[in-house]
């Protein structure tokens, strides 16, 4: 089975996506600094995991004012989508925020289990995902009118990075039950 171009254009965004992450969370967890002792208290953890989780609310934030500002100064979409045939602008806006929610959820949880689980030499990684994420989020929403391969690396630069902390995570979480 060939791939169609788009598919190709997809591909390729998310293979960049998955080697930039891989290449960060290695990096940061070999050489990156650290940000907390080794005897932090978890709630030392927590707390450092959720300061850097701020800039993702600010994100979410960003997104659902973009949306707002665009209902109030379009005629057509001031009564919301429940109400009316959104334009295209509102559309892209509603979709790119609906995702930016559940990226947003995802992250802040594997922030905190990480920042629970794993070492404190790994903690550095949670600010250099959160960066990953917001040059995902603008990639993302830049590119969405350019259809699935413009916004493939945004998507990759959000999204990956949550999927290998929970692979970690999840490896982390059986060797305590089971080692």
């Amino acid at each position: 089975m060939s791939l169609s171009a788009k598919q190709g254009g997809v591909l390729k965004g998310m293979a960049i996506g998955a080697a930039i992450t891989v290449v960060t969370i290695v990096v940061v967890i070999l050489k990156g600094p650290l940000v907390l002792s080794a005897e932090a208290p978890v709630g030392d953890r927590i707390a450092f995991a959720l300061k850097a989780d701020a800039w993702l609310a600010l994100w979410l934030g960003i997104s659902v004012a973009l949306l707002a500002r665009h209902r109030f100064f379009t005629p057509e979409d001031i009564d919301g989508g429940g109400l009316t045939n959104a334009t295209e602008t509102a559309r892209v806006l509603q979709a790119s925020l609906q995702n930016t929610l559940e990226q947003t959820v995802l992250a802040v949880l594997l922030h905190v289990a990480w920042a629970i689980l794993m070492p404190a030499s790994w903690l550095a990684v949670i600010p250099a995902v959160v960066i990953l994420f917001l040059w995902g989020r603008v990639s993302f929403l830049r590119g969405y009118r350019g259809g699935a391969p413009s916004r493939a690396l945004g998507f990759a630069l959000t999204f990956y990075p949550s999927v290998l902390m929970l692979i970690l995570v999840i490896v982390r979480s059986i060797e305590n039950w089971f080692g």
